[in-house]
Parts: structure tokens; C-alpha cells; sequence
């Protein structure tokens, strides 16, 4: 038995369909992956499937008692609730009362909390069964390593979309729904929650432009495209491979209808003779042909990107010798030094507020180090695509955006008109006085792509420029930087994307690292992972502002020597025990045993952490003075 069924459902915004008589059924189980262009409509489809929005026509069959939960691609604007406030919101009226409780905890006794109001809270929430469910919350909090107490509007974007995904996932959805759940993420949450996701006992459906993401989740595409839902069991490639061949065959088939209908309108325009000979039938099937064709829905096309490399930069294009970098007494980048060439491909990888953006500033000369130097190269043309889109002006139309109002620019040494050239970007005529401030994020990453592409660039820096781009854009995007000239500095958090575009990366590998792989991602991973493990333990496991390093001994005594002999083992006896546990707390079932037994192994797991940063922080004392 299906778990949610659409029947022949169809939705319009004034004469635009996005569905158009759509058929879908969803079974225990399933993870779908919903694809399609930017603005065909899949947000909406999720939306009639949540309930939140109603379809024109047709039947969506769900059960009463089916649970829902749906992470809508924008974070919410009130950003003034804490983490367990924003989670708890997802359990409805319960949710109020356990927040209630949470907050009063903090202040018993005060004059803003009576005891007699902190008791009230309690006999209602037991009356609710609710404190079974405040368990529920704290633990989806724990799982999600999210800090409680924390306000929503001091979180970082990728934090930001795990509290929602703890909303979404506090009430225990039978079907879960995620719309793009890895914007803003970095590379190490987005792999988090791939693993996490492939653990879910529920049925899923999401929307993601992460190819790699898809490739390793999804058990079924399915594909809107211009209102009509076309499902694709299988893999992601399997998709493209299908796909492929079904507009491979469209096309051959409009260019028949359209090469037929060119001749019967030959026909009936012939006149007199035409006249005499003609018949009631043929002239019906042109009406009707005339029809057909005037209703058919063209593709949306595709952007055409392009990008002039211009006047040849210096060999040298910037040089970092010893350079160093903090904000507020932070280490963003530590004794940092290296030589980017002209041609260089460079990827940029690291945890979000690692200090990527800030490299590149460094790298543009837009701020200035501590202390070391930052040579730029000569004849530099740099063009800059930031995240933050801070080079449109949200309250200024399109048009203006790209000629301040003019209708023709200059694009790359040619006059064109402005509508003309936005129409490259998929911005049709009546858009492109719209203001800025109405387009969703996908659209306005086309006009900032739209807009650095008009004058010549020999330097290229990306900051997160896939962000919010359909698929069929991602592509036309790598391949033009695969054909561009000039260098490339990018950064992303997309795996594909990186793996197809760089020929080098640089990590930040925490405290201000910065290392340089050969490469893309998954050739980082791979050069990542060949670090010796003793080393990669005590680098990730002791950072070096926690060693507190003692006074060194002449030598070791007797007693000491036999600890540095025992200490591996030891260790090695916590990690085993530790990712047994992590194991255990990442099942489902894991929370469906009794609150004692979760708060004892929860312990223990926070338990062993510290004892292995002790027992790492020994041996390395033992071992540097044990010599």
C-alpha cells in the first residue's frame, strides 16, 4: 500500500502550469530524488504533497495518520528563537509547552519563574505524555551535535540547516521532505548527512542540485518538465542516459509534426487552386495541427555562457610568502605560502568560517596579511563572483543591474542589446525590469553570472557560484571553464562540480592550516586518507592550543616507560569501543529503548571522547620525552 498517491493533479499560476495532470505514488522506503530547471515548479510539488498548497484539480490521497515532515529550502526569517525552541516548533502546541519548560529550568526560583508556574508546566506536559517527547528533542539535538541554547541568528548557514532538518525530524515523519537540504552546507555536513539519510527508515523525497549526493542516495529520479512528471527507476545515470534518448526523440518528432504542418499551410495558401480542390477534412486537420502547435510547451532552452580570457596576465599571478592572518584574535590562516601560476585551476575546500573567503581577499589583495607578504602578478583583468551576490543591488531592476538603466552594453569588446543578452541567461523580455529583490536564488545567480561575464577576464574567482543552480546550468558551467584560458580560483562544497572543474586543491585542515592536494575532491580524499593514522589521530584529536605540554624530564622512570608501551593498545581499545557506540546511536531503534539506558550510553560516548584527548595528550608527552 503506497504511502501518498497523487491522481491526475494539475496546478497554474495565471497561464503558466506546473503540474499538468500529474500521477505519483510513494512507497515505504523509496528515497526520490525530484529534479527539473529553476522554476519549474518542484517546490510547488512538495508543497500540494505537504498539504501547504492546493492543487487546481485531481485527488491527493494521504492517510490521516500519516506523519509529514517537510525542510522548505529557505531558512525561516524569525532567527530570534534558541536551537530548542526552533526544533521543539516542529511537535506544534507540545512543542510551546516543552519550550516553556526548558526556558524555566533556567529560571526556578527567580521572580520570573515561580514555583508553582514551573509545576504547572510539568502537570501539563505529563497530561500531554510530552516528556517522552522532550526526550525525542534532545536527542535529535545530541545526534545533530546542535547547541540548545544557542539564538538561531548567531548560527552559521550550514548550522542554520541542521536545526531545521532537527525540525523536520523531531516528529518522527513517516515521509520526509527536503528542499535543497545542502545549501549553505560545507563538504563535511553534506557527507553527514548522506550518511544519516541512507540510515532513515522513512520514505524520502528530495530536491538537491548535488550530483554526488544523488548518485549515492536516490533509488528512483523523478523529472518536471514543463508541468508533466516523468519517472525514472534507477540510478542517476541511468536518468541521463534515458533522458537523453526521450529528447533525442522528441525533437525528431516536433521537427516531423512542424515539417507536415509547413506543408499543409503551403497547401491552403495556394489560392484559387487550392480552393477547388481542397476538402472539409484536410482543412480540419490544419486547424487542428495549428492548434497543436500553438499549445505545445517549448523547453526552456539553456544559458549561454561565455567568458573572454583577454590580454594574457603575467606568469606570475599572486604569490603568498610566510603570510599569515587572525580576526579577533582568531587563527584564520598560519604561515600560509605559495605560487599561483597563470593557467592555474584552483579549488578551495574547508568547514564553513574556516576562512575560505577570506584567502581569497588575501589572494586579491582586498585585505592585507599580519604578517608575511602578498605579491600580485601584472596585467591582471579579475573578474569575482561573491556568495553573498553583494554586487547586486536588490532594489534596482534586472536591466539596471547589468547597463544601469542603458539599452545596449558592451559584452566582451561587442555592443549588444540588454534584452538580448539576458535572454542567454533564460531571462525572458517581460523580466528583465522586475527588481532584483523578487528573484529566487537560482535566478539571481544567473544575472551576477550574467553580469562578470560582459568584460574580458584573465583571472576568474568563484565563491560558491553553484549554489541554487539547476543541474542542465551546473554543466554548461563546467564546461566552459573547462575551455577557459585564463586561472581559476574557485570555492565550493559541490563534489561533482569540483572533480570536474580543478586540476589542485587547498584544505583548511583546522588551526589555520592550509594544505595543497593535487586535484579534485575526491583526489584529495583519496591523498587525504594515505596520512598515517597516528598523525591524523593527534592532529585531529589534539588540537594545539589544548596540548599543555609539562616541563621535559631527563627520563622517563620505569612506571612511565611501561604506560608509553601501554598507551597504544589503550587507545586503541577506546576507538574500537567508540565507534561501536556511534554506531548503536546512529540506528533508529537506538531511541526507542528505555530514557535511562540512552542518557547512560550518551555518557559514556561523551565519556570516552575525553579520555582518548587525555590518553592522546599523555602519549604524546611520553613519546616526545621518552625518546
Amino acid at each position: 500500500m503506497p504511502l501518498l498517491t497523487l491522481n491526475n493533479v494539475s496546478l497554474a499560476y495565471g497561464h503558466h502550469p506546473l503540474l499538468e495532470r500529474v500521477d505519483f505514488r510513494i512507497d515505504k522506503g523509496e528515497r526520490v530524488c525530484l529534479v527539473g530547471r529553476n522554476g519549474a515548479g518542484k517546490s510547488t510539488m512538495l508543497r500540494v504533497i505537504s498539504g501547504v498548497a492546493q492543487a487546481d484539480d485531481g485527488e491527493v490521497w494521504r492517510p490521516d495518520t500519516l506523519r509529514i515532515s517537510h525542510l522548505e529550502q529557505e531558512v525561516p526569517a524569525d532567527a530570534a528563537l534558541t536551537v530548542f525552541e526552533t526544533v521543539a516548533a516542529g511537535l506544534g502546541e507540545l512543542g510551546h509547552l516543552l519550550t516553556d519548560y526548558h526556558n524555566a529550568v533556567h529560571h526556578v526560583g527567580s521572580s520570573d519563574m515561580p514555583l508553582n508556574a514551573l509545576s504547572e508546566l510539568q502537570h501539563r506536559i505529563e497530561i500531554l505524555d510530552g516528556w517522552n517527547i522532550n526526550q525525542k528533542v534532545e536527542s535529535v539535538l545530541s545526534r545533530l551535535a546542535l547547541p540548545a541554547d544557542k539564538r538561531l541568528d548567531e548560527c552559521s548557514g550550514g548550522v542554520r540547516r541542521r536545526v531545521m532538518l532537527a525540525r523536520a525530524l523531531v516528529s518522527e515523519p513517516e515521509l520526509l521532505l527536503l528542499d535543497e537540504p545542502t545549501n549553505h552546507m560545507d563538504i563535511a555536513a553534506i557527507t553527514w548527512l548522506e550518511d544519516f539519510l541512507l540510515a532513515f527508515q522513512g520514505a524520502l523525497i528530495f530536491i538537491t542540485h548535488d550530483r554526488t549526493l544523488v548518485r549515492h542516495l536516490a533509488t528512483r529520479i523523478i523529472e518536471l518538465d514543463r508541468g508533466v512528471l516523468t519517472s525514472f527507476p534507477g540510478d542517476y545515470d541511468n536518468y541521463l542516459r534515458r533522458k537523453a534518448e526521450m529528447l533525442e526523440v522528441e525533437t525528431r518528432a516536433s521537427a516531423k509534426f512542424d515539417k507536415k504542418l509547413a506543408e499543409h499551410e503551403a497547401w491552403i495558401r495556394q489560392g484559387i487552386k487550392a480552393r477547388r480542390t481542397r476538402n472539409e477534412g484536410r482543412v480540419r486537420r490544419l486547424q487542428a495541427m495549428r492548434q497543436a502547435r500553438s499549445q505545445r510547451i517549448e523547453s526552456a532552452g539553456q544559458v549561454r555562457l561565455g567568458v573572454e580570457g583577454g590580454e594574457a596576465s603575467g606568469k606570475r599571478v599572486v604569490e603568498l610568502q610566510h603570510a599569515a592572518f587572525s580576526y579577533r584574535g582568531h587563527c584564520i590562516i598560519r604561515d600560509l605560502s605559495m605560487l599561483i601560476l597563470r593557467g592555474d585551476r584552483i579549488g578551495i575546500i574547508g568547514p564553513n568560517g574556516s576562512g575560505k573567503s577570506t584567502l581569497l581577499k588575501l589572494l586579491l589583495g582586498e585585505l592585507q596579511p599580519d604578517s608575511g607578504r602578498v605579491i600580485m602578478g601584472t596585467r591582471l583583468d579579475t573578474a569575482y563572483f561573491d556568495q553573498q551576490r553583494e554586487q547586486l543591488d536588490p532594489d534596482k531592476t534586472v536591466r539596471e543591474n547589468i547597463s544601469e538603466g542603458r539599452d545596449y552594453i558592451d559584452v566582451r569588446g561587442r555592443s549588444r542589446h540588454v534584452i538580448s543578452y539576458l535572454r542567454d541567461f533564460l531571462f525572458p523580455p517581460e523580466r528583465v525590469d522586475s527588481p532584483v529583490r523578487i528573484l529566487s536564488g537560482g535566478e539571481r545567480n544567473r544575472l551576477l553570472l550574467a553580469r562578470i561575464f560582459t568584460r574580458p577576464a584573465n583571472l576568474l574567482v568563484l565563491d560558491e557560484p553553484t549554489n541554487d543552480l539547476d543541474v542542465d546550468t551546473l554543466e554548461l558551467l563546467e564546461d566552459l571553464l573547462a575551455d577557459y584560458e585564463g586561472t581559476l580560483l574557485l570555492v565550493s562544497h559541490d563534489r561533482t562540480f569540483l572533480d570536474n572543474v580543478v586540476t589542485s586543491t587547498l584544505a583548511f585542515e583546522g588551526d589555520g592550516d592550509v594544505a595543497e592536494y593535487v586535484g579534485g575532491y575526491e583526489d584529495w580524499v583519496r591523498q587525504h586518507s594515505a596520512t598515517p593514522p597516528a598523525a591524523a589521530d593527534k592532529a585531529a584529536k589534539v588540537p594545539r592550543k589544548e596540548v599543555r605540554t609539562p616541563q621535559p624530564k631527563q627520563k622517563l622512570s620505569y612506571k612511565e616507560q611501561r604506560e608509553l608501551q601501554e598507551l597504544p593498545e589503550r587507545i586503541h581499545a577506546l576507538e574500537e569501543e567508540q565507534q561501536a557506540i556511534e554506531q548503536r546511536v546512529s540506528q533508529g531503534e537506538f531511541y526507542q529503548q528505555d530514557k535511562a539506558e540512552i542518557a547512560s550510553t550518551l555518557a559514556r560516548l561523551d565519556t570516552i571522547g575525553k579520555e582518548l584527548h587525555d590518553a592522546y595528550t599523555r602519549w604524546e608527552y611520553l613519546e616526545s620525552y621518552g625518546a
